[in-house]
């Protein structure tokens, strides 16, 4: 079969291309799911105050995991200018997941046991240099610059301390917003009835405490279920092990999804958000160390944007359409070519 070799598929693939975006997510692995239904209303039970969007949206389906997160060092920090590696990563049993060796100029970066787990011991500024590695297109081997990690979604230029930086208007992938967070945790349009409306106390889609069993049970998260008998989900005992890795792989508990199919956005580690509040930046979610207080909509949290924790990870946002919109705007593009060509035999 001749090659086709037309122009004119060139131009209309990079103008298609041009339009989506690269799709920087898919050589990570991360992946968005869309949040619709712009325009929805505030949740009563914060006094009318979040959960609100007036545009559509997408959002992590899962936490930013050891394997993503390694990746982004290896591609980024090789000197690590920025200290985007903790070295607790490797060290911390409760969480450890990813390790370095070599020398500053050489460093290598591997992850250890399970990289579907969420990573942790990131700060919120890691969290935006990841997020501007991203919409730079993942560049390898140009360190902590500005096409890397230090301009595009936010523009950093080596600030490691302070809360005054939010995401530029151009920003293609950020961390969400407390609302933007908040609404694909807690909101569903379809509550009260199709096309009704309403929020669940919890983001397992419940209005009642979830279990913490792992697995497909409904209605479950990681986090110490302290309701009764204050057990750890992974070793389901209520005995803490400094040895123990207290992490559960992202989406572990399948049928415990949001009602805009995210998980884990009640427990394994907190999520970094933009909110700002004094001198702290938002906390949302709970994490595996955390009681049943911290996992409702109204039980959010806030800490200084250096911190680095051991139950501390994130997700991101972003106004790039689902894959499966772009394939469809691609088909939709190579359905016009062909209506265009002179029909052929294969």
């Amino acid at each position: 079969m001749k090659k086709n070799t037309s122009p004119l598929i060139g131009i209309v693939l990079a103008g298609m291309l041009a339009l989506l975006g690269t799709s920087a997510s898919a050589d990570i692995g991360y992946q968005f799911v869309s949040v619709g239904n712009a325009g929805n209303a505030n949740d009563s039970a914060t006094g009318s105050l979040y959960g609100g969007v007036g545009y559509n949206y997408s959002i992590g389906q899962y936490d930013v995991t050891l394997n993503q997160y390694a990746t982004f060092l290896s591609a980024v920090a090789q000197t690590d200018t920025h200290a985007l590696y903790n070295p607790n990563l490797a060290t911390d049993l409760n969480s450890a997941g990813i390790s370095r060796t070599g020398s500053s100029g050489s460093y290598i970066y591997a992850v250890i046991g399970n990289g579907l787990r969420p990573v942790t011991y990131v700060s919120w500024f890691d969290a935006a240099r990841f997020s501007n590695w991203l919409q730079n297109g993942q560049p390898t081997g140009l360190g902590e610059v500005a096409g890397s990690t230090e301009e595009g979604a936010y523009t950093l230029d080596g600030a490691n301390t302070g809360v005054s930086i939010s995401k530029n208007s151009n920003a293609s992938y950020w961390i969400p917003s407390k609302n933007e967070w908040y609404k694909a945790a807690y909101y569903d349009p379809n509550k009260g009835g199709p096309g009704v409306g309403g929020y669940w106390t919890y983001a397992t889609k419940s209005n009642s405490a979830p279990g913490n069993v792992v697995g497909g049970g409904t209605n479950q998260a990681n986090y110490v279920n302290d309701l009764g008998a204050d057990v750890y989900s992974v070793t389901q005992s209520s005995s803490y092990s400094t040895s123990q890795n207290y992490l559960t792989p992202v989406g572990a508990f399948t049928n415990s999804a949001t009602a805009y199919s995210t998980y884990d956005q009640n427990g394994d580690v907190w999520n970094w958000s933009d909110a700002i509040t004094g001198s702290s930046r938002g906390l949302q979610g709970g994490a595996w160390d955390s009681g049943a207080s911290n996992l409702p909509s109204a039980g959010q949290n806030s800490i200084d944007p250096t911190f680095e924790g051991h139950d501390i990870g994130f997700r991101l946002a972003s106004s790039v359409p689902e894959p499966t919109v772009a394939v469809s705007l691609i088909l939709a593009g190579g359905l016009l070519l062909s209506r265009r060509k002179r029909p052929s035999a294969l």
